[in-house]
């Protein structure tokens, strides 16, 4: 099993989005293979809902995000995942900064698959769900061609 975790700042917008674009996916295909969740690098948001306009992007792509609530990274999280994807590099360093190193070679930007890599920018800011959907799903296409070619 390919145990997976995405990470943001608040795990209100970009994480959970990511985690359900890829269950939507994993419905399909290889589902029983993977384990996919999400998380926050602060605490500010944790317990609360996703983010309505988060929520409402997905829906647009039929993708239901049932009861999500926020939580947040933990040390120990690092032992539990074989892949952390975060949006923005300062994700990964506050999460190497929590884990002390990443000596496992476990923690990306989701971006860093493609062939384009970059940070996501934050929707809560710019306001453009539709664009950050769109470099998640196709972040969330590279990562999965990277890993499966490997996997399968």
């Amino acid at each position: 099993m390919i145990r997976v975790l995405f990470v943001c700042w608040g795990n209100i917008c970009r994480s959970p989005m990511a985690e359900f674009i890829l269950k939507n996916w994993l419905k399909r295909q290889h589902g029983d293979d993977f384990y996919v969740s999400s998380a926050a690098i602060s605490a500010e948001e944790e317990g609360n809902p996703i983010y309505p306009p988060a929520r409402q992007e997905l829906l647009k792509h039929g993708i239901i995000c049932d009861d999500k609530r926020a939580v947040q990274f933990i040390k120990e999280d690092y032992g539990r995942y074989d892949y952390i994807l975060c949006m923005e590099q300062r994700h990964v360093n506050a999460i190497l900064k929590k884990i002390g190193e990443d000596s496992q070679h476990k923690v990306f930007r989701l971006l860093d698959f493609s062939i384009e890599p970059h940070d996501i920018a934050d929707p809560w800011y710019t306001g453009d769900f539709s664009k950050a959907y769109s470099e998640i799903e196709g972040g969330i296409y590279a990562f999965l061609k990277t890993i499966l070619s490997d996997y399968l």
